[in-house]
Protein backbone atom coordinates (compact mmCIF):
# COMPACT_ATOMS: atom_id res chain seq x y z
CA UNK A 1 0.00 0.00 0.00
CA UNK A 2 1.46 3.35 -0.95
CA UNK A 3 1.30 6.51 1.08
CA UNK A 4 -1.41 8.97 0.15
CA UNK A 5 -1.66 12.73 0.17
CA UNK A 6 -4.32 14.13 2.40
CA UNK A 7 -7.23 15.89 0.76
CA UNK A 8 -6.28 19.28 -0.60
CA UNK A 9 -8.06 22.17 -2.22
CA UNK A 10 -5.91 23.20 -5.14
CA UNK A 11 -6.29 26.93 -5.52
CA UNK A 12 -3.18 27.91 -7.47
CA UNK A 13 -2.48 28.26 -11.13
CA UNK A 14 -0.54 25.28 -12.52
CA UNK A 15 1.99 27.54 -14.27
CA UNK A 16 2.66 29.36 -11.00
CA UNK A 17 2.99 25.99 -9.31
CA UNK A 18 5.71 24.98 -11.76
CA UNK A 19 7.69 28.15 -10.96
CA UNK A 20 7.38 27.47 -7.23
CA UNK A 21 8.53 23.92 -7.84
CA UNK A 22 11.78 25.11 -9.46
CA UNK A 23 12.47 27.53 -6.60
CA UNK A 24 11.69 24.86 -4.02
CA UNK A 25 13.94 22.29 -5.68
CA UNK A 26 16.79 24.81 -5.90
CA UNK A 27 16.45 25.65 -2.23
CA UNK A 28 16.13 22.03 -1.14
CA UNK A 29 19.26 21.00 -3.04
CA UNK A 30 21.36 23.12 -0.67
CA UNK A 31 19.89 21.67 2.51
CA UNK A 32 20.14 18.36 4.32
CA UNK A 33 17.14 16.24 3.21
CA UNK A 34 14.28 16.20 5.70
CA UNK A 35 14.50 12.42 5.89
CA UNK A 36 18.10 12.56 7.14
CA UNK A 37 17.10 15.06 9.82
CA UNK A 38 14.11 13.05 11.04
CA UNK A 39 13.92 10.47 13.80
CA UNK A 40 10.81 8.52 12.84
CA UNK A 41 10.63 6.78 16.19
CA UNK A 42 10.85 3.30 14.65
CA UNK A 43 12.91 0.35 15.90
CA UNK A 44 16.66 0.61 15.19
CA UNK A 45 17.59 -3.10 15.09
CA UNK A 46 16.54 -4.15 11.59
CA UNK A 47 19.95 -5.66 10.69
CA UNK A 48 19.93 -7.73 13.87
CA UNK A 49 16.47 -9.19 13.19
CA UNK A 50 16.36 -9.57 9.39
CA UNK A 51 18.61 -10.56 6.49
CA UNK A 52 17.77 -8.91 3.16
CA UNK A 53 17.65 -11.14 0.06
CA UNK A 54 16.76 -10.61 -3.60
CA UNK A 55 15.03 -7.58 -5.05
CA UNK A 56 11.30 -8.04 -5.70
CA UNK A 57 10.56 -4.71 -7.33
CA UNK A 58 10.82 -0.97 -7.01
CA UNK A 59 8.66 2.07 -7.27
CA UNK A 60 8.80 5.81 -6.69
CA UNK A 61 9.22 5.43 -2.93
CA UNK A 62 11.82 2.75 -2.59
CA UNK A 63 12.85 -0.84 -3.27
CA UNK A 64 11.10 -3.98 -2.05
CA UNK A 65 13.14 -7.04 -1.11
CA UNK A 66 12.61 -10.54 0.16
CA UNK A 67 14.03 -10.82 3.67
CA UNK A 68 14.39 -13.59 6.22
CA UNK A 69 13.50 -13.33 9.89
CA UNK A 70 16.68 -14.55 11.62
CA UNK A 71 14.73 -15.76 14.64
CA UNK A 72 12.35 -18.18 12.90
CA UNK A 73 13.35 -18.30 9.22
CA UNK A 74 10.07 -16.79 7.99
CA UNK A 75 10.24 -14.95 4.68
CA UNK A 76 8.85 -11.42 4.61
CA UNK A 77 8.73 -8.49 2.21
CA UNK A 78 10.71 -5.39 3.15
CA UNK A 79 10.17 -2.00 1.59
CA UNK A 80 13.38 0.00 2.01
CA UNK A 81 13.06 3.78 1.59
CA UNK A 82 16.16 5.95 1.34
CA UNK A 83 16.15 8.91 3.72
CA UNK A 84 18.23 11.00 1.31
CA UNK A 85 15.34 10.93 -1.15
CA UNK A 86 12.93 12.42 1.38
CA UNK A 87 13.92 15.95 0.41
CA UNK A 88 10.82 17.82 1.56
CA UNK A 89 8.67 17.50 4.71
CA UNK A 90 5.77 16.13 2.62
CA UNK A 91 7.90 13.09 1.70
CA UNK A 92 8.54 12.36 5.38
CA UNK A 93 4.83 12.70 6.13
CA UNK A 94 4.07 10.30 3.26
CA UNK A 95 6.16 7.57 4.87
CA UNK A 96 4.74 8.18 8.33
CA UNK A 97 1.22 8.06 6.94
CA UNK A 98 1.86 4.80 5.12
CA UNK A 99 3.12 3.14 8.30
CA UNK A 100 0.19 4.51 10.30
CA UNK A 101 -2.33 3.20 7.76
CA UNK A 102 -0.73 -0.24 7.77
CA UNK A 103 -0.75 -0.30 11.57
CA UNK A 104 -4.44 0.62 11.75
CA UNK A 105 -5.49 -1.94 9.14
CA UNK A 106 -3.40 -4.80 10.50
CA UNK A 107 -5.49 -7.95 10.78
CA UNK A 108 -7.88 -7.21 7.91
CA UNK A 109 -8.11 -10.10 5.47
CA UNK A 110 -8.09 -7.80 2.46
CA UNK A 111 -5.08 -5.71 3.47
CA UNK A 112 -1.38 -6.59 3.41
CA UNK A 113 -0.28 -7.74 6.88
CA UNK A 114 2.12 -5.31 8.52
CA UNK A 115 4.84 -6.65 10.86
CA UNK A 116 6.81 -3.58 11.92
CA UNK A 117 8.76 -0.47 10.90
CA UNK A 118 12.48 0.11 11.43
CA UNK A 119 15.02 2.78 10.63
CA UNK A 120 18.74 3.45 10.66
CA UNK A 121 20.83 6.44 9.55
CA UNK A 122 20.17 5.80 5.86
CA UNK A 123 16.86 4.00 5.47
CA UNK A 124 13.35 3.38 6.72
CA UNK A 125 12.29 -0.30 6.51
CA UNK A 126 8.64 -1.38 6.33
CA UNK A 127 8.29 -5.11 7.01
CA UNK A 128 5.18 -6.87 5.62
CA UNK A 129 3.99 -10.32 4.72
CA UNK A 130 5.41 -11.62 1.45
CA UNK A 131 3.37 -12.23 -1.74
CA UNK A 132 0.54 -10.05 -0.57
CA UNK A 133 -0.23 -8.05 -3.70
CA UNK A 134 -3.91 -8.05 -4.65
CA UNK A 135 -4.88 -10.65 -7.19
CA UNK A 136 -6.72 -9.30 -10.21
CA UNK A 137 -9.92 -10.86 -8.94
CA UNK A 138 -9.54 -9.12 -5.57
CA UNK A 139 -8.91 -5.82 -7.30
CA UNK A 140 -11.90 -6.23 -9.63
CA UNK A 141 -14.24 -6.84 -6.68
CA UNK A 142 -13.04 -3.66 -4.97
CA UNK A 143 -13.13 -1.54 -8.12
CA UNK A 144 -16.64 -2.73 -9.01
CA UNK A 145 -17.94 -1.43 -5.69
CA UNK A 146 -16.24 1.95 -6.17
CA UNK A 147 -17.71 2.27 -9.65
CA UNK A 148 -21.21 1.53 -8.34
CA UNK A 149 -20.84 4.41 -5.87
CA UNK A 150 -19.69 6.75 -8.63
CA UNK A 151 -22.43 5.72 -11.08
CA UNK A 152 -25.15 6.20 -8.47
CA UNK A 153 -23.76 9.59 -7.49
CA UNK A 154 -23.72 10.73 -11.11
CA UNK A 155 -27.36 9.75 -11.62
CA UNK A 156 -28.19 12.08 -8.75
CA UNK A 157 -26.27 14.94 -10.35
CA UNK A 158 -23.54 14.54 -7.74
CA UNK A 159 -19.79 14.36 -8.33
CA UNK A 160 -17.78 12.82 -5.49
CA UNK A 161 -14.58 14.76 -6.37
CA UNK A 162 -12.33 12.92 -3.94
CA UNK A 163 -12.24 9.25 -4.90
CA UNK A 164 -9.25 7.68 -3.13
CA UNK A 165 -8.57 4.58 -1.03
CA UNK A 166 -8.85 6.41 2.29
CA UNK A 167 -12.45 7.31 1.49
CA UNK A 168 -13.52 3.67 1.18
CA UNK A 169 -13.51 1.32 4.16
CA UNK A 170 -14.52 -2.31 4.59
CA UNK A 171 -17.61 -2.74 6.73
CA UNK A 172 -16.15 -5.69 8.62
CA UNK A 173 -13.17 -8.03 8.68
CA UNK A 174 -15.04 -10.76 6.81
CA UNK A 175 -13.53 -11.85 3.51
CA UNK A 176 -16.66 -10.86 1.57
CA UNK A 177 -17.14 -7.59 3.46
CA UNK A 178 -18.69 -4.84 1.33
CA UNK A 179 -16.82 -1.62 0.73
CA UNK A 180 -18.39 1.59 2.02
CA UNK A 181 -17.85 5.16 0.85
CA UNK A 182 -17.02 7.29 3.88
CA UNK A 183 -16.36 10.89 2.93
CA UNK A 184 -18.45 13.24 0.79
CA UNK A 185 -16.81 16.38 2.17
CA UNK A 186 -15.72 17.68 -1.24
CA UNK A 187 -18.72 16.35 -3.19
CA UNK A 188 -21.01 18.77 -4.98
CA UNK A 189 -24.04 18.84 -7.25
CA UNK A 190 -23.67 19.85 -10.87
CA UNK A 191 -26.28 20.66 -13.50
CA UNK A 192 -26.17 18.90 -16.88
CA UNK A 193 -23.78 20.61 -19.27
CA UNK A 194 -22.06 22.61 -16.56
CA UNK A 195 -18.46 22.18 -15.33
CA UNK A 196 -16.65 22.80 -12.06
CA UNK A 197 -14.05 25.54 -12.35
CA UNK A 198 -12.40 25.12 -8.97
CA UNK A 199 -9.55 22.69 -8.40
CA UNK A 200 -10.46 20.24 -5.66
CA UNK A 201 -9.24 16.74 -4.85
CA UNK A 202 -6.22 14.74 -3.78
CA UNK A 203 -3.01 15.21 -5.69
CA UNK A 204 -2.30 11.59 -6.64
CA UNK A 205 -5.84 10.99 -7.92
CA UNK A 206 -6.70 14.33 -9.53
CA UNK A 207 -7.89 14.23 -13.16
CA UNK A 208 -6.31 16.43 -15.86
CA UNK A 209 -9.54 18.33 -16.49
CA UNK A 210 -9.66 19.30 -12.79
CA UNK A 211 -6.26 20.96 -13.19
CA UNK A 212 -7.64 22.74 -16.27
CA UNK A 213 -10.61 24.00 -14.23
CA UNK A 214 -13.16 22.30 -16.46
CA UNK A 215 -14.31 19.11 -14.74
CA UNK A 216 -17.44 17.03 -14.26
CA UNK A 217 -18.49 13.49 -13.31
CA UNK A 218 -15.75 12.02 -15.50
CA UNK A 219 -13.11 13.07 -12.96
CA UNK A 220 -14.39 10.43 -10.50
CA UNK A 221 -13.74 7.71 -13.09
CA UNK A 222 -10.17 8.93 -13.63
CA UNK A 223 -9.54 8.67 -9.88
CA UNK A 224 -10.85 5.10 -9.85
CA UNK A 225 -8.51 4.37 -12.75
CA UNK A 226 -5.58 5.57 -10.66
CA UNK A 227 -6.70 3.39 -7.74
CA UNK A 228 -7.00 0.36 -10.04
CA UNK A 229 -3.51 0.93 -11.42
CA UNK A 230 -2.11 0.98 -7.89
CA UNK A 231 -4.03 -2.14 -6.84
CA UNK A 232 -2.66 -4.08 -9.79
CA UNK A 233 0.99 -3.06 -9.73
CA UNK A 234 1.67 -1.40 -6.37
CA UNK A 235 2.85 1.89 -7.93
CA UNK A 236 1.18 5.15 -8.81
CA UNK A 237 0.72 5.95 -12.50
CA UNK A 238 1.73 9.59 -11.97
CA UNK A 239 4.28 10.54 -9.38
CA UNK A 240 6.76 13.20 -8.44
CA UNK A 241 8.26 14.24 -5.12
CA UNK A 242 6.06 17.36 -4.98
CA UNK A 243 2.41 18.03 -5.64
CA UNK A 244 3.32 20.49 -8.38
CA UNK A 245 5.40 17.81 -10.07
CA UNK A 246 2.53 15.34 -9.85
CA UNK A 247 0.23 17.82 -11.59
CA UNK A 248 2.72 18.18 -14.45
CA UNK A 249 2.88 14.38 -14.80
CA UNK A 250 -0.92 14.08 -14.90
CA UNK A 251 -1.19 16.76 -17.59
CA UNK A 252 1.69 15.64 -19.81
CA UNK A 253 2.52 11.96 -19.43
CA UNK A 254 0.90 8.57 -19.90
CA UNK A 255 0.96 5.69 -17.38
CA UNK A 256 3.72 3.11 -17.79
CA UNK A 257 2.41 -0.36 -18.69
CA UNK A 258 5.82 -1.83 -19.55
CA UNK A 259 7.49 -2.21 -16.17
CA UNK A 260 6.96 -5.24 -13.97
CA UNK A 261 4.48 -6.59 -13.07
CA UNK A 262 2.45 -5.27 -16.05
CA UNK A 263 3.77 -7.90 -18.52
CA UNK A 264 2.18 -10.57 -16.29
CA UNK A 265 -1.13 -8.74 -15.81
CA UNK A 266 -4.04 -9.75 -18.05
CA UNK A 267 -4.76 -7.92 -21.30
CA UNK A 268 -8.31 -7.30 -20.08
CA UNK A 269 -7.10 -5.56 -16.91
CA UNK A 270 -4.71 -3.36 -18.88
CA UNK A 271 -7.45 -2.47 -21.36
CA UNK A 272 -9.73 -1.51 -18.48
CA UNK A 273 -7.18 0.79 -16.83
CA UNK A 274 -6.20 2.42 -20.12
CA UNK A 275 -9.82 3.26 -20.88
CA UNK A 276 -10.21 4.92 -17.48
CA UNK A 277 -6.95 6.88 -17.66
CA UNK A 278 -7.84 8.67 -20.90
CA UNK A 279 -6.96 12.36 -20.65
CA UNK A 280 -9.93 13.47 -22.78
CA UNK A 281 -12.94 13.08 -20.45
CA UNK A 282 -15.29 12.70 -23.44
CA UNK A 283 -13.44 9.54 -24.49
CA UNK A 284 -13.13 8.09 -20.98
CA UNK A 285 -15.44 5.27 -19.94
CA UNK A 286 -18.29 6.38 -17.72
CA UNK A 287 -18.73 4.69 -14.35
CA UNK A 288 -21.66 2.62 -15.64
CA UNK A 289 -19.77 1.69 -18.82
CA UNK A 290 -16.80 0.57 -16.74
CA UNK A 291 -19.11 -1.77 -14.80
CA UNK A 292 -19.87 -3.52 -18.08
CA UNK A 293 -16.20 -4.04 -18.95
CA UNK A 294 -15.31 -7.77 -19.03
CA UNK A 295 -12.55 -7.39 -16.43
CA UNK A 296 -14.90 -5.85 -13.85
CA UNK A 297 -17.97 -7.74 -15.00
CA UNK A 298 -16.54 -11.21 -14.32
CA UNK A 299 -18.28 -12.59 -11.27
CA UNK A 300 -20.61 -9.60 -11.17
CA UNK A 301 -24.35 -9.45 -11.80
CA UNK A 302 -25.67 -7.44 -14.75
CA UNK A 303 -28.54 -6.28 -12.55
CA UNK A 304 -25.97 -4.43 -10.44
CA UNK A 305 -25.24 -2.04 -13.32
CA UNK A 306 -27.20 1.21 -12.91
CA UNK A 307 -28.51 3.27 -15.79
CA UNK A 308 -25.72 5.34 -17.32
CA UNK A 309 -26.33 9.07 -17.06
CA UNK A 310 -24.32 9.59 -20.25
CA UNK A 311 -26.63 7.25 -22.21
CA UNK A 312 -29.64 9.25 -21.06
CA UNK A 313 -27.82 12.43 -22.07
CA UNK A 314 -26.98 11.01 -25.50
CA UNK A 315 -30.62 10.11 -26.12
CA UNK A 316 -31.75 13.58 -25.11
CA UNK A 317 -29.12 15.01 -27.47
CA UNK A 318 -30.18 12.76 -30.35
CA UNK A 319 -33.51 14.54 -30.68
CA UNK A 320 -31.64 17.81 -31.36
CA UNK A 321 -29.55 16.41 -34.21
CA UNK A 322 -30.28 17.15 -37.84
CA UNK A 323 -31.86 14.36 -39.86
CA UNK A 324 -28.55 13.85 -41.65
CA UNK A 325 -26.60 13.31 -38.47
CA UNK A 326 -29.25 10.89 -37.21
CA UNK A 327 -28.92 8.94 -40.46
CA UNK A 328 -25.11 9.00 -40.12
CA UNK A 329 -25.19 7.71 -36.55
CA UNK A 330 -27.52 4.87 -37.53
CA UNK A 331 -25.11 3.91 -40.31
CA UNK A 332 -22.19 4.04 -37.89
CA UNK A 333 -24.04 1.93 -35.31
CA UNK A 334 -24.60 -0.79 -37.90
CA UNK A 335 -20.81 -1.26 -38.28
CA UNK A 336 -20.17 -2.12 -34.61
CA UNK A 337 -19.77 -5.73 -33.48
CA UNK A 338 -22.14 -7.12 -30.88
CA UNK A 339 -19.20 -7.83 -28.55
CA UNK A 340 -18.29 -4.14 -28.55
CA UNK A 341 -21.84 -3.20 -27.60
CA UNK A 342 -21.88 -5.08 -24.28
CA UNK A 343 -22.20 -1.91 -22.22
CA UNK A 344 -25.09 -0.63 -24.35
CA UNK A 345 -26.79 -4.03 -24.17
CA UNK A 346 -26.60 -3.79 -20.37
CA UNK A 347 -28.13 -0.32 -20.56
CA UNK A 348 -30.88 -1.42 -22.93
CA UNK A 349 -31.75 -4.33 -20.63
CA UNK A 350 -31.82 -1.98 -17.62
CA UNK A 351 -34.36 0.26 -19.38
CA UNK A 352 -36.38 -2.63 -20.88
CA UNK A 353 -38.08 -3.47 -17.58
CA UNK A 354 -40.49 -6.10 -18.92
CA UNK A 355 -37.67 -7.79 -20.93
CA UNK A 356 -39.68 -8.01 -24.14
CA UNK A 357 -36.80 -6.78 -26.31
CA UNK A 358 -38.16 -3.27 -26.85
CA UNK A 359 -38.35 -0.02 -24.91
CA UNK A 360 -41.84 1.44 -24.62
CA UNK A 361 -42.73 5.06 -24.04
CA UNK A 362 -43.44 4.32 -20.37
CA UNK A 363 -40.11 2.50 -19.91
CA UNK A 364 -38.29 5.42 -21.52
CA UNK A 365 -40.12 7.82 -19.22
CA UNK A 366 -39.08 5.80 -16.16
CA UNK A 367 -35.46 5.67 -17.31
CA UNK A 368 -35.19 9.38 -18.02
CA UNK A 369 -36.77 10.12 -14.65
CA UNK A 370 -33.78 8.47 -12.96
CA UNK A 371 -31.60 11.35 -14.12
CA UNK A 372 -32.77 13.52 -11.24
CA UNK A 373 -31.35 16.91 -12.32
CA UNK A 374 -33.52 16.66 -15.45
CA UNK A 375 -37.27 16.50 -14.97
CA UNK A 376 -38.46 16.15 -18.53
CA UNK A 377 -42.05 16.82 -19.42
CA UNK A 378 -44.00 13.94 -20.90
CA UNK A 379 -44.09 15.66 -24.29
CA UNK A 380 -40.28 15.74 -24.44
CA UNK A 381 -40.06 12.04 -23.58
CA UNK A 382 -42.42 11.33 -26.50
CA UNK A 383 -40.29 13.52 -28.76
CA UNK A 384 -37.17 11.55 -27.82
CA UNK A 385 -38.83 8.20 -28.49
CA UNK A 386 -40.13 9.41 -31.86
CA UNK A 387 -36.66 10.65 -32.88
CA UNK A 388 -35.00 7.34 -32.00
CA UNK A 389 -37.80 5.15 -33.41
CA UNK A 390 -36.65 5.08 -37.04
CA UNK A 391 -39.24 2.53 -38.22
CA UNK A 392 -42.08 4.42 -36.48
CA UNK A 393 -43.59 1.38 -34.76
CA UNK A 394 -43.94 3.25 -31.46
CA UNK A 395 -41.18 1.40 -29.59
CA UNK A 396 -37.38 1.49 -29.52
CA UNK A 397 -35.55 -1.70 -30.43
CA UNK A 398 -31.88 -2.37 -29.66
CA UNK A 399 -30.56 -1.28 -33.07
CA UNK A 400 -32.37 2.05 -32.80
CA UNK A 401 -31.19 2.46 -29.22
CA UNK A 402 -27.54 1.94 -30.14
CA UNK A 403 -27.61 4.71 -32.75
CA UNK A 404 -28.91 7.21 -30.17
CA UNK A 405 -26.73 6.08 -27.27
CA UNK A 406 -23.31 5.78 -28.97
CA UNK A 407 -20.25 7.49 -27.50
CA UNK A 408 -18.56 8.61 -30.73
CA UNK A 409 -15.53 10.18 -29.04
CA UNK A 410 -14.75 6.88 -27.34
CA UNK A 411 -14.88 4.97 -30.63
CA UNK A 412 -12.27 7.28 -32.14
CA UNK A 413 -10.02 7.56 -29.08
CA UNK A 414 -9.88 3.88 -28.10
CA UNK A 415 -8.87 2.56 -31.52
CA UNK A 416 -8.11 5.15 -34.21
CA UNK A 417 -7.39 2.55 -36.90
CA UNK A 418 -10.70 0.80 -36.31
CA UNK A 419 -12.42 4.20 -36.26
CA UNK A 420 -11.05 4.98 -39.74
CA UNK A 421 -12.39 1.69 -41.12
CA UNK A 422 -15.69 1.92 -39.28
CA UNK A 423 -16.48 5.49 -40.27
CA UNK A 424 -15.57 4.68 -43.88
CA UNK A 425 -17.91 1.68 -43.84
CA UNK A 426 -20.70 3.94 -42.55
CA UNK A 427 -19.89 6.49 -45.27
CA UNK A 428 -20.08 3.83 -47.98
CA UNK A 429 -23.64 2.98 -46.96
CA UNK A 430 -24.48 6.36 -48.52
CA UNK A 431 -21.79 6.47 -51.24
CA UNK A 432 -23.45 3.92 -53.50
CA UNK A 433 -21.22 4.43 -56.57
CA UNK A 434 -18.04 4.46 -54.42
CA UNK A 435 -16.71 7.64 -55.99
CA UNK A 436 -15.72 9.07 -52.59
CA UNK A 437 -18.64 11.47 -52.26
CA UNK A 438 -22.23 11.41 -51.05
CA UNK A 439 -24.33 13.25 -53.62
CA UNK A 440 -27.83 14.66 -53.15
CA UNK A 441 -29.22 11.81 -55.24
CA UNK A 442 -27.49 9.17 -53.09
CA UNK A 443 -28.68 10.90 -49.94
CA UNK A 444 -32.25 10.92 -51.23
CA UNK A 445 -32.04 7.20 -52.07
CA UNK A 446 -30.69 6.36 -48.61
CA UNK A 447 -33.11 8.52 -46.62
CA UNK A 448 -36.24 8.07 -48.71
CA UNK A 449 -36.97 11.75 -48.22
CA UNK A 450 -38.89 13.75 -50.80
CA UNK A 451 -38.31 17.32 -51.82
CA UNK A 452 -35.10 19.31 -51.54
CA UNK A 453 -32.08 17.63 -49.95
CA UNK A 454 -30.20 20.92 -49.62
CA UNK A 455 -31.12 21.49 -45.94
CA UNK A 456 -29.62 18.10 -45.03
CA UNK A 457 -26.43 18.81 -46.97
CA UNK A 458 -25.91 22.21 -45.40
CA UNK A 459 -24.56 20.98 -42.05
CA UNK A 460 -21.97 18.57 -43.48
CA UNK A 461 -20.98 20.21 -46.75
CA UNK A 462 -18.21 22.44 -45.39
CA UNK A 463 -16.65 23.40 -48.74
CA UNK A 464 -20.08 24.01 -50.30
CA UNK A 465 -19.44 21.90 -53.39
CA UNK A 466 -22.85 20.27 -53.19
CA UNK A 467 -21.64 16.90 -51.94
CA UNK A 468 -20.18 15.30 -48.81
CA UNK A 469 -16.64 13.90 -48.69
CA UNK A 470 -15.40 11.23 -46.25
CA UNK A 471 -13.60 13.83 -44.13
CA UNK A 472 -16.76 15.96 -43.98
CA UNK A 473 -18.77 12.88 -43.00
CA UNK A 474 -16.35 12.09 -40.16
CA UNK A 475 -16.55 15.67 -38.98
CA UNK A 476 -20.33 15.40 -38.93
CA UNK A 477 -20.11 12.35 -36.67
CA UNK A 478 -17.76 14.14 -34.27
CA UNK A 479 -19.50 17.48 -33.95
CA UNK A 480 -22.64 18.55 -32.18
CA UNK A 481 -25.72 19.32 -34.22
CA UNK A 482 -26.37 22.71 -35.74
CA UNK A 483 -30.10 22.10 -35.55
CA UNK A 484 -32.16 24.93 -34.16
CA UNK A 485 -34.56 22.66 -32.31
CA UNK A 486 -35.24 23.57 -28.70
CA UNK A 487 -32.96 22.01 -26.14
CA UNK A 488 -34.67 20.55 -23.06
CA UNK A 489 -33.42 22.39 -19.98
CA UNK A 490 -32.81 21.03 -16.48
CA UNK A 491 -35.15 22.10 -13.73
CA UNK A 492 -32.55 22.70 -11.06
CA UNK A 493 -30.27 20.54 -9.01
CA UNK A 494 -31.45 17.25 -7.62
CA UNK A 495 -32.52 16.37 -4.15
CA UNK A 496 -29.81 15.52 -1.65
CA UNK A 497 -28.41 12.02 -1.76
CA UNK A 498 -30.00 11.07 1.52
CA UNK A 499 -29.70 7.55 2.88
CA UNK A 500 -27.72 6.50 -0.19
CA UNK A 501 -25.04 4.65 1.76
CA UNK A 502 -24.52 3.62 5.34
CA UNK A 503 -21.33 5.46 6.08
CA UNK A 504 -18.83 3.88 8.42
CA UNK A 505 -15.56 5.25 9.60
Amino acid sequence: MGACFSTIKIDKNVDEAEKKLRVREKQSSKAIPCGKRTDFGYYKDFDIRYKIGKLLGHGQFGYTYVATDKANGDRVAVKRIEKNKMVLPIAVEDVKREVKILQELTGHENVVQFHNAFEDDSYVYIVMEKDSRYTEKDAAVVVRQMLKVAAECHLHGLVHRDMKPENFLFKSTKEDSPLKATDFGLSDFIKPGEKFQDMVGSAYYVAPEVLKRNSGPESDVWSIGVITYILLCGRRPFWDKTEDGIFKEVLRNKPDFRRKPWPTISTSAKDFVKKLLVKDPRARLTAAQALSHPWVREGGDASEIPIDISVLSNMRQFVKYSRLKQFALRALASTIDEEELADLKDQFDAIDVDKNGAISLEEMRQALAKDLPWKLKESLVLEIVQAIDSNTDGIVDFTEFVAAALHVHQLEEHNSEKWQLRSQAAFEKFDIDRDGYITPEELRMHSGLRGSIDPLLEEADIDKDGRISLSEFRRLLRTASMSSQNVPSPSGSSALLANYLTFQR
